[in-house]
């Protein structure tokens, strides 16, 4: 069997959606499962970059000129999905949505021919926070709903995503449930000197709060700050890089944080590791669905760390972290509710024990990437067998 992915971006470019990729590709063909993937580069330019001659993982990365409003500009990406399809010969295309690109399957001769698996990570949510969405959005949805009337199948990553979605609601016959997963080997334990470098962010006292994810606008990082600075003592390290830094620090001053709110922008993977095992929580205060499952709470059960995490309405955050019974939920956008939780964590170190040991349980129980790659595996073997799963 042979499946070529394809994607948005992928490692060292740092997101939830594209550690995942390289995760199930590890995992899947580990099964015997021969994959290659096409993503954009994560350096913006006119060169792109073919695999090299007998990798095991081919990854192509199509040349790229920035983005606009968060979407990869890639004018030459049809003809590197279709030199990939010529190259690699699949049997399969495994999509990973939302990514304009991909939509040039559909004018493609090579890959209409080829049956086709969605990976829905997300809707294309019309944000109430930043407008230019919508507008985007009906732009996007005609060829999104192209594209999933062609598709053999459609994984979903969670059963509230899958109910809350109006672009699925046409298709749900057509959907399968799988969860993300994590590969625990890719989250080793961190060397000394990380770790050292970690403990001098967190100081010496106080509650050490670890959030991890792009500095932009659906993150709630600014619920988070202001919550911080209602729990005396606790301090907040806010790992990624985005355009809001800069209103990030400033709100963080204005509150009187200085002291007490790190932001050191992109971290190594050395670093980052090290954070995850030296904090006593993790966050992820996200408003709206555009966080669809959030990736993050499955790092933080790979460290045994509790989570705090905001339960919107028709994502999967929520469903995460009940299946795992590893955290606190609060209602999205909420301070008080949120600085509440943090303080309930703070005062009972026990509890958080227990949280973070549920969460170690739940990630080899429900969220391992073996078990995800087995689920996946049987999805293609039923396509291409004509099967209904």
């Amino acid at each position: 069997m042979r499946v070529l992915h394809v994607g948005k971006f992928y490692p060292p470019f740092a997101g939830g959606m594209e550690h995942f990729l390289a995760d199930v590709l590890v995992a899947t063909h580990a099964r015997g499962i021969a994959v290659a993937a096409l993503v954009h580069h994560e350096r913006p330019g006119l060169i792109g970059r073919r695999p090299a001659a007998g990798a095991p993982i081919p990854i192509y990365r199509a040349p790229t000129f920035g983005r606009l409003l968060y979407v990869p500009v890639s004018p030459a990406f049809p003809l590197w999905l279709d030199r990939a399809i010529r190259d690699f010969a699949p049997d399969l295309l495994h999509l990973h949505l939302p990514n304009s690109s991909a939509f040039a399957v559909l004018a493609l001769r090579r890959a209409r021919q080829i049956p086709w698996i969605l990976h829905w990570h997300a809707d294309l949510v019309a944000s109430a926070i930043d407008r230019r969405l919508a507008l985007a959005y009906r732009l996007y949805r005609p060829l999104e709903q192209r594209l999933l009337a062609a598709s053999a199948k459609v994984i979903v990553t969670s059963p509230a995503y899958l109910d809350a979605s109006e672009a699925l609601r046409p298709w749900r016959a057509r959907c399968a449930v799988i969860p993300l997963g994590l590969d625990p080997a890719r989250l080793s334990e961190p060397d000394p000197d990380p770790c050292a470098r970690a403990r001098r962010h967190w100081g010496h006292s106080g509650l050490r709060v670890l959030a991890i994810g792009r500095l932009t606008y659906y993150k709630g990082h600014e619920v988070l700050i202001r919550a911080i600075a209602r729990v005396p003592d606790a301090r907040l390290v806010l790992v990624g890089a985005g355009d809001r830094r800069g209103s990030l620090l400033a709100l963080g001053r204005s509150l009187g944080l200085s002291e007490r709110l790190v932001l050191p922008g992109f971290c190594p993977d050395p670093e980052l590791r090290a954070l995850l095992a030296t904090c006593d929580l993790v966050c992820l205060p996200s408003l709206e669905r555009t966080e669809a499952f959030g990736l993050v709470l499955l790092e933080a059960m790979r460290f045994a760390k509790p989570v705090v995490a905001s339960d919107i309405p028709g994502s999967g955050t929520g469903w995460v972290v009940r299946t795992a019974g590893h955290g606190l939920l609060t209602p999205p956008g909420d301070v008080d509710a949120l600085a509440a939780a943090l303080r309930r964590l703070e005062d009972d170190r026990a509890w958080r024990d227990r949280l973070g040991a549920q969460g170690a349980a739940a990630l080899r129980e429900h969220f391992a990437i073996t078990r995800v790659a087995e689920s996946i595996e049987r999805l293609y073997t039923d396509v291409l067998a004509g099967r209904d799963p």
